[in-house]
């Protein structure tokens, strides 16, 4: 009988940690988007993309006028070729064409790996000053309204990171 009263008291008294324990749950929320953009070296990584693009664009540009004035001279002599200098001409011209549209692929695919590399360190030091804030703050958790996930938050129930963030990362 003691010991069944000592298990059910032991049972109310964790139920009431538990309930005391997410009444105090407080989190934070940022923009994280905006708090990134808002890093000094964001630029700089926003640069560095613009000047990769257009050393591609430019590429992309000589390859297609190249293409282009092949198409011409083919379409210019084309009834004056032998049979297989047509054909020939022809299979130079797809081949060209496949290799500008393998060239564009692959300039995308580095593009979006050269962003990922350029951001990595950026987006690392915005987790880890979040991390700090949260710590500091006694935050259980940090949402993001970047996306608009999170159509609501009552700011007397959360704490507003985005100046501290950005403070933070000056």
């Amino acid at each position: 009988m003691k010991r069944t009263l000592i298990l059910i008291f032991a049972c109310i008294a964790l139920t009431v940690q538990a309930q005391d324990s997410t009444r105090t749950l407080r989190f934070g929320y940022v923009n994280y988007d905006s708090v990134l953009t808002s890093m000094p070296d964001y630029a700089l990584c926003q640069k560095q993309m613009a000047d990769l693009r257009a050393k591609y664009d430019a590429e992309q540009k000589r390859a297609e006028d190249e293409f282009n004035r092949k198409y011409e001279e083919f379409l210019d002599g084309q009834k004056e070729f032998p049979p297989t200098i047509l054909r020939k001409r022809q299979t130079e011209l797809k081949e060209l064409m496949e290799r500008n549209i393998a060239f564009r692929q692959e300039g995308l695919d580095d593009l979006r790996q050269a962003e990922a590399g350029l951001m990595a360190p950026l987006r690392q030091r915005l987790s880890d000053v979040l991390a700090g804030l949260a710590r500091e703050r006694g935050l259980a958790f940090i949402l993001n309204t970047s996306v608009n996930a999170v159509p609501f938050i009552d700011p007397a129930q959360g704490v507003d990171l985005n100046q501290p963030a950005i403070d933070a990362l000056k």
